[in-house]
């Protein structure tokens, strides 16, 4: 064999191996993300041949799959759809799974997941058709449709928590969209709607409960500030703060007045309860910068911040500044600067001081059954932090009660029962905008539920939407709901 011959075998023996290394990679190494990437047209026309597994609140379908005689045997069906949009998010033969947990447990909806080898072994044996595993979701339907319906028109968000267990009672995000549109077999149709709802400027596709852009969580992070504050062990709820009409920020000449420019104590030193109950600006500001940005950091972490959450939708994690001045950290204590949160990390905090300091893990999904109904996967109560000890929390707490008795929350109460909740008025960009929150539990001395609630600014000047104002008779309603349960 002459070289040229010799180097042009040893071309083609590389080729050949080249290819066969590809088609080896393609078939065993990334088959599986091949396969469920939303886009695969192929996949999608075979799992459009098998019925979807069923998402249900309380024993209800809220997203279900529907024979059809078209060449796409199913259809995916949302009951209360624009209710449960977010949560349950959508399954569309353009578009593939969206959103929700048609995106986040697909294959186990779609019956391709690895939990369920043995269901689809004996379906092959048997003849019967594929199917996938239903999900049985930890929502209340009664404590969902109070944040709706308490919330209106109004864009925002609502979450609840069980504090004793973690699951998630209600995940609203406003506004809402259709699911059914997206899942329609019209495929024109589908996407005249899609464009429509991605270039909304209201961003209905965006789950502002546990995702999107976070919001500065304003004076409910005084919470944070004063479990801070009381683990230090340097300061007791009757421990006297500076609290004057203004506060200095450190190393600059800018003053931070309180709300309303009123006085927080007669003579400028609230004790750290009262100024939890009237929500003091100057008091947390000073407060803020004696205890410094790192021990309010861990002590954020120790709520949850930083956390890479999955209930099992992805979760973005709250954060605390990296590295603030002194300015900056006055300012977080107010729960500005660059201090951002989700409504589920602050129901979080308020849900760890309901359970006596200890933060459990939230989660969606109770169950997930197979076709026979039989249980594969059942979700419970973990701890994720011992975020506080029981005597902080418990201080916590009767400061919380005193905010709706008396305080900024009022508007939070419920007749015959002792409430928890602390206010929020949280400014945003450069132009005076400012959101409401509300977070509190109930009842104070046997909580069952715990929530959050933000009512994001109507413009972007603000026109005296203050928590206590707008975000606390939300509340009332799903706390209300939640007891009743």
């Amino acid at each position: 064999m002459n070289t040229p011959i010799r180097r042009l075998a040893y071309v083609v023996i590389a080729m050949f191996t080249a290819l066969l290394l590809a088609t080896t990679w393609i078939q065993f190494v990334t088959a599986q993300d091949l396969r469920e990437r939303p886009g695969n047209r192929r996949t999608l026309i075979d799992t459009y041949n098998r019925e979807r597994g069923a998402i249900l609140v309380d024993g209800t379908a809220i997203a279900r799959s529907e024979a059809t005689n078209t060449d796409l045997g199913w259809i995916r069906r949302y009951d209360q759809a624009t209710r449960y949009a977010h949560v349950t998010g959508y399954w569309s033969f353009t578009y593939g799974a969206g959103l929700g947990l048609e995106r986040a447990r697909n294959s186990v909806l779609a019956g391709t997941d690895d939990s369920l080898f043995y269901q689809r072994l004996v379906d092959v044996v048997t003849g019967r058709p594929p199917q996938g595993a239903s999900l049985e979701l930890t929502l209340d339907p009664a404590v969902q449709a109070a944040a709706i319906e308490a919330l209106g028109d109004r864009r925002g968000a609502a979450v609840a928590l069980d504090p004793r267990t973690g699951a998630i009672l209600a995940l609203v995000s406003r506004p809402s969209f259709d699911p059914n549109a997206l899942s329609s077999h019209q495929l024109t149709s589908v996407d005249e709607a899609y464009v429509q709802l991605t270039e909304d400027p209201e961003k209905p596709l965006v789950n502002r409960a546990i995702a999107g852009d976070l919001y500065p969580p304003g004076s409910t992070y005084k919470l944070v500030v004063a479990a801070a504050a009381l683990e230090s062990g340097e300061y007791q709820p009757d421990t006297e703060l500076e609290g004057g009409l203004t506060y200095t920020l450190p190393g600059t000449s800018t003053t931070l007045p309180n709300f309303g420019g009123a006085a927080c104590d007669p003579d400028g030193r609230p004790t750290l309860a009262r100024s939890i109950q009237v929500s003091c600006n100057t008091s947390f500001a000073w407060l803020a910068d004696q205890l410094g940005a790192d021990e309010l950091r861990e002590q954020s972490a120790r709520f949850g911040f930083g956390q890479q959450l999955e209930i099992p939708m992805s979760v973005t994690p709250s954060t605390y500044p990296e590295d603030p001045d002194d300015a900056q950290v006055a300012l977080t204590g107010i729960g500005q600067h660059e201090v951002r949160v989700t409504p589920l990390q602050v129901a979080m905090v308020a849900s760890a001081i309901a359970n006596d300091g200890e933060l459990m893990t939230p989660y969606l999904i109770e169950a997930v059954r197979n076709r026979d109904l039989e249980v594969i996967e059942e979700t419970g109560p973990r701890t994720l932090s011992r975020s506080v000890s029981a005597s902080t929390a418990e201080a916590l707490t009767e400061m919380m009660v005193s905010v709706v008795e008396a305080g900024s929350g009022t508007s939070a109460q419920i007749p015959g029962m002792r409430v928890a909740g602390k206010t929020g008025t949280a400014e945003y960009g450069s132009s005076g905008g400012a959101h409401a929150w509300f977070t509190g539990f109930a009842p104070a001395d046997d909580p069952q539920i715990a929530v959050a609630v933000i009512v994001e600014s109507a413009t972007d000047n603000w026109t005296g939407e203050t928590g206590g104002l707008v975000a606390a008779p939300v509340a009332r309603a799903m706390l209300e709901a939640g007891v009743q349960r």
